[in-house]
C-alpha cells in the first residue's frame, strides 16, 4: 500500500487492520495480525506512530526446530523528502536514525510494516528458554529424545590451565 504525502488531511491519516493489506511480507509464510497506524504532517516531515503484531516462523538456534514468534513493535517513524540531487555525505546524528526517506510524494506502507516486523525479531530465536538443543555427538534432539553418548571431556590442550586457579591462590 502506498501512501501520497501530498493526500494526508492535516488531522492526519489513519489505517486500521490487516485488511489494508492483502501480502504485506515477501516471505508468504508471515502473517500480519494487526496493525493501527497514525499519519501526521509536519511541513514535508512525516510523523508514523502505532504498532503492529505479527506471527513468524522461526528455527530455534539451539535445536533447529521450527516454531512461530509473536512481535508487536511499536511503530514511531520520521518520513522526510529525498534529497534532490547528489547530497554531500555527513555523519548521522542521533536523532536521524529513527528517519527514513520517501520520494515522489510516496511512503511504501508495506517497506515499513515488513521494516518494524524484521527489527522485533529475536536476535538468538529460541523454542523455549530451557531448550536442551542438539547433541553434539549423535546429533539427536535431546529435547524429544535422551541419548546416551558420553559427554564430551575436557579439551586436552588446555590441560596445562586446569590447575592455575587453585596455584594462583596460593
Amino acid at each position: 500500500m502506498i501512501v501520497r504525502v501530498s493526500e494526508i488531511p492535516e488531522e492526519g491519516l489513519a489505517v486500521e487492520g490487516v485488511e489494508t493489506f492483502p501480502h504485506p511480507y515477501a516471505d508468504p509464510s508471515w502473517r500480519l495480525e494487526s496493525l493501527h497506524l497514525r499519519f501526521h504532517r509536519e511541513g514535508d516531515d512525516v510523523l508514523v506512530t502505532g504498532g503492529l503484531g505479527a506471527r513468524i516462523p522461526q528455527m530455534c538456534a539451539r535445536c533447529l526446530e521450527t516454531f512461530h514468534v509473536q512481535v508487536s513493535p511499536a511503530v514511531d517513524a520520521r518520513f522526510v523528502p529525498a534529497p534532490s540531487g547528489r547530497a554531500e555525505e555527513h555523519e548521522l546524528g542521533a536523532d536521524d536514525l529513527d528517519t527514513d526517506v520517501y520520494r515522489s510524494d510516496a511512503i511504501d506502507l508495506a517497506s515499513l510494516v515488513e521494516t518494524e516486523t524484521t527489527l522485533a525479531l529475536p536476535m538468538k530465536p529460541l523454542c523455549r528458554d530451557g531448550c536442551r538443543g542438539l547433541c553434539p555427538v549423535c546429533g539427536v534432539n535431546r529435547n524429544a529424545t535422551a541419548c546416551s553418548c558420553p559427554g564430551k571431556g575436557a579439551d586436552p590442550r588446555w590441560a596445562a590451565l586446569q590447575g592455575l586457579a587453585d596455584r594462583l591462590v596460593r
